[in-house]
């Protein structure tokens, strides 16, 4: 189990926010974090820690006028920390092989391949042909319906799809990515503990890494994670982290599950 770190960016700003809340209409959102820093100087701080495989997400529609912003403070941050970050947020088969070049590990994907709430499978066979599977993460952000599943949804979590989080889910779509990414959006950004339905799914399936995103605000929620996902699960933390703003240690956090944390010569002021 590790510490996958994230960038989320809005409007151009590296920010935190409520999931739930995010609305394409005047690219409102509820926020709970806003940095004075470029997504480049965290870039700088988790190339320093030596912590692969966080992700990035551009949390703009691709038609808003924000999102060329988010775009280009995802470049810098690529830039500097090269096959550190995936990215996600817009990707499709026309766009992907831009960012891989831009220096992304992998891209991202959810939309794109969830289409008219089903999967889009010659949308993703096309995405497996253009970066290859070995760089494809399937974003399979969920929220929970009243029959007590979890359902993927789209476009910035605001649409359900039909389609159920479940192992027989993950492994149809296991043959075309290199790891699934996880949100579990009712709690996203809300610091009030972490989605353990998800979890309890997620830890019987072991054929491809998965990271869990939403609701952690606390050690303890953190060992709930290592608990219920039989440490098989990476994690990332937003809100909550003291970079963003919240209260748990980055420092400690890269103690226990990233590398040994050590002097970076960046300053946050915390």
């Amino acid at each position: 189990m590790k510490f996958r770190p994230c960038i989320d960016i809005h409007n151009g700003k590296v920010k935190q926010i409520v999931g739930s809340s995010l609305c394409d209409a005047r690219d409102k959102v509820e926020e709970n974090f806003v940095s004075d820093r470029e997504a480049a100087s965290y870039a700088a701080l988790y190339k320093e820690k030596g912590l692969l495989g966080g992700h990035m997400i551009l949390l703009n529609a691709r038609d808003s006028s924000y999102y060329n912003e988010d775009v280009i403070q995802a470049k810098r941050a690529l830039k500097e920390f090269p096959r550190g970050l995936q990215i996600g947020g817009g990707i499709t088969a026309e766009n992907a092989a831009e960012f891989i070049a831009a220096g992304a590990s992998h891209v991202i994907v959810t939309s794109y391949v969830f289409q008219k709430g089903r999967i889009a499978y010659e949308n993703l066979e096309k995405l497996a042909r253009v970066v290859g599977s070995e760089r494809l993460v399937l974003d399979l952000s969920c929220r929970k319906k009243e029959d007590g599943n979890y359902y993927v949804v789209t476009d910035r979590w605001q649409h359900f799809t039909e389609e159920k989080v479940t192992e027989e889910l993950l492994d149809r779509l296991a043959i075309f990515c290199d790891e699934f990414l996880i949100h579990a959006v009712d709690v996203e950004g809300k610091s009030t503990g972490v989605e353990e339905g998800i979890l309890k799914i997620l830890s019987g399936w072991n054929k491809r890494k998965v990271t869990y995103a939403g609701g952690i605000h606390s050690w303890q929620d953190i060992e709930k994670i290592e608990e219920l996902g039989m440490g098989k699960i990476d994690f990332t933390i937003g809100s909550s982290l003291d970079l963003f703003g919240g209260r748990l240690s980055f420092a400690e956090v890269c103690e226990k599950y990233g590398v040994k944390a050590r002097s970076s010569g960046i300053v946050f002021n915390l």
